[in-house]
């Protein structure tokens, strides 16, 4: 997908954070209660474990019954220190008083059998230090005795003769010692939450939706087969796509997208499944580009259209029950929001998306109808390090969001998450330099490649871009999505060092794993390669690293190529262009032989696999 420039200097026309925050694993805790009762032993075991930042944690807490079956609990605990705060919690009821902490269950979750046990989590802030709390209390009972089992049911007593001297109570058994190198036994996995619930990150134990036609077109081509089965994401780039396909080999529908997801999520067992769903078709779409232009224009009434041809339809089919089991992840919009931000002076059909507020209402828009639906998920796009990663447009960026975001129904809640980088290019991170980083006295934001930026790869973008929406009011469950589908730059081109040179423009190109000639450059990168393989709960606040632009479906047209999808022919895609302002008037880096946008194209997929950074076995 496009970047835009930054005002006001050589920008970048790239696309898609955290300035390295640090990262504490937090030691886990283990806790076991135990309490007798005339009919019952009530054990339980807590298990804590937290990550941290600064001035933010994120915990998880396992609760395993060790004793009866439980109808109802609540769980207790003290914060050692009075700074540590919970922010919100999922799976449970959060409440704290002072340093207290109450959490009851959720209705799905309250009944615990003997043996059961159930998770839930927090996410929280803290300030002076972190210590982990210990005095974790089940329905009032410490935990911390050793476990016992449970008490069997004590039978009626018969009458006892006057006469007769009563039996005396057989003495309890003491628990058996365990050994100290005996190793303890694991804890039972944790089940998942009931299908359709909405939990706070949809990837986390879940299987990925594998798009058959995506599938298809992978396997066709030499080695793809070890790619074929990883997640993609279903485009929906204009209206036509939610019932016929998109482009190229994209011959199904959402509703057929749907159905197959069914079928997958039943062969799955227990497993939840999550189809990840690009809505893309907004007026005026991609004001700053050519390549992948859209079908609606304000001018045309495309805003109404988008409401009622597309969005309308979208969710009405999100909406049918036969679907609640599935987790339905929607990317809402690449490159719409960041426009608004950075190129409205420079694109009429950009100045158009902002006197008429099309983008903002029709992105509010469908916060309000996908977010109704309780297993929809919603992640808002927030471009790239190096379209949003300077002074005059990174906070800009996030007022934006804030403002969009609360004139929605539900607020700052409308949205679950941001998604960095999608459909393009920017290294997840860079291990040879950072933005600290000197070289003979001279700061590497003053090389050209970096040009003063704040970020040199997603992760610090990202990173940062989150505790700035926080700040800004957004609830800290908010999380990150990365696309890593094409940001690997392995191969032979890739650095295994820091450079030695004392020139910071030297070094820093000879550092960069990222190899594009700008990082203003999106179509087609030559030398790029498939990045992280998706996985959830990747860093901390970060849901997932995500495969949202298919690999191998062409960005655009290497020339000029009759369409009709309503997509342009953009220099940025012919290798034979010198650039412009916007790529500080350096060669577009474009493969050659590229076919319209969403296509599939071989050569590219060859090239990713080939230079695919961890390296495909």
């Amino acid at each position: 997908m496009r970047s835009t420039p930054r005002p006001g200097a050589v920008g970048s026309t790239v696309r898609r954070g955290l300035v390295a925050a640090a990262v504490l694993a937090l030691g886990a805790t283990a806790a076991v209660a135990t309490a007798t009762s005339a009919s019952a032993a009530v054990a339980c075991k807590v298990n804590y474990t937290a990550s941290q930042w600064q001035g933010g944690m994120s915990a998880n807490l396992s609760i395993q019954n060790l004793g009866d079956a439980l109808n109802g609990w609540t769980l207790t605990f003290t914060f050692p220190n009075s700074g540590q705060k919970v922010g919100q919690g999922w799976s449970g009821n959060w409440s704290q008083s002072g340093s207290t902490v109450t959490v009851t269950p959720m209705d799905w979750n309250k009944q615990l059998s003997s043996g059961g046990s159930t998770s839930i989590g927090f996410n929280g802030t803290w300030s002076g230090s972190n210590p982990t709390p210990t005095d974790f209390k089940i329905n009032g009972v410490s935990c911390n005795g050793t476990q016992q089992s449970p008490t069997p049911p004590v039978s009626p007593s018969a009458p006892v003769s006057p006469s007769a001297p009563a039996s005396p109570t057989p003495p309890v058994s003491p628990s058996p010692v365990v050994s100290p190198s005996a190793p303890a036994s694991p804890t039972p996995p944790v089940s998942p939450p009931p299908p359709g619930v909405h939990v706070d990150n949809p990837y986390a134990g879940a299987d990925g939706y594998v798009n058959p036609d995506w599938s298809a077109s992978a396997k066709s081509e030499p080695g793809g087969s070890r790619v074929a089965n990883i997640s993609t994401a279903v485009w929906l780039d204009r209206i036509a796509a939610i019932t016929s396909g998109s482009a190229g080999n994209n011959s199904k529908g959402l509703r057929e997208h749907l159905d197959e997801a069914v079928k997958q999520d039943a062969a799955n067992g227990n497993t939840p499944l999550t189809i990840q769903v690009v809505i893309y078709d907004l007026p005026n779409r991609d004001c700053s580009a050519l390549a992948s232009n859209g079908e609606l224009k304000i001018a045309e009434n495309g805003l109404a259209r988008y409401k009622s041809e597309y969005i309308d339809v979208i969710a009405g089919i999100m909406a049918d029950s036969k679907y609640s089991n599935l987790r339905i992840v929607t990317v809402i919009e690449p490159d719409s929001l960041p426009n608004l931000i950075t190129n409205v002076s420079n694109f009429q059909a950009c100045q158009e998306a902002q006197s008429s507020g099309a983008y903002v209402q029709g992105v509010q828009y469908a916060l309000n109808k996908l977010h109704a639906i309780s297993n929809v998920y919603t992640y808002v796009d927030a471009a790239h390090h190096a379209w949003l990663g300077w002074d005059n447009n990174f906070q800009p960026m996030v007022n934006l969001f804030h403002q969009v975001a609360t004139g929605t129904t539900a607020g700052v809640n409308s949205i679950d998450g941001f998604i960095v980088n999608t459909a393009n290019f920017a290294a997840l991170t860079e291990p040879y330099f950072n933005i600290n980083t000197s070289v003979n006295g001279q700061s590497v934001r003053q090389s050209t490649w970096v040009d003063w930026n704040w970020y040199v790869d997603e992760s610090s973008f990202a990173t940062a871009l989150r505790n700035a929406l926080v700040a800004k009011g957004f609830p800290n469950t908010i999380g990150m999505l990365v696309d890593t589908s094409r940001n690997g730059w392995g191969g032979s081109a890739r650095p295994t060092k820091a450079s030695t040179s004392t020139n910071v423009n030297t070094f820093v190109n000879e550092s960069r794993v990222d190899r594009r000639i700008h990082a203003g450059n999106w179509c087609n990168q030559s030398g790029a390669g498939m990045g992280e393989r998706p996985k959830a709960n990747p860093a901390p606040g970060f849901d997932a690293y995500v495969w949202i632009k298919p690999p191998g479906e062409s960005d655009g047209s290497s020339s000029q190529i009759p369409n009709d999808e309503g997509k342009g022919f953009d220099r940025m895609c012919d290798p034979t262009y010198g650039g412009n302002n916007l790529n500080g008037n350096n060669p577009s880096g474009a493969l050659a032989g590229a076919p319209v946008s969403g296509h599939w194209f071989s050569a590219q997929f060859q090239q990713l696999m080939q230079n695919a950074y961890p390296p495909l076995s």
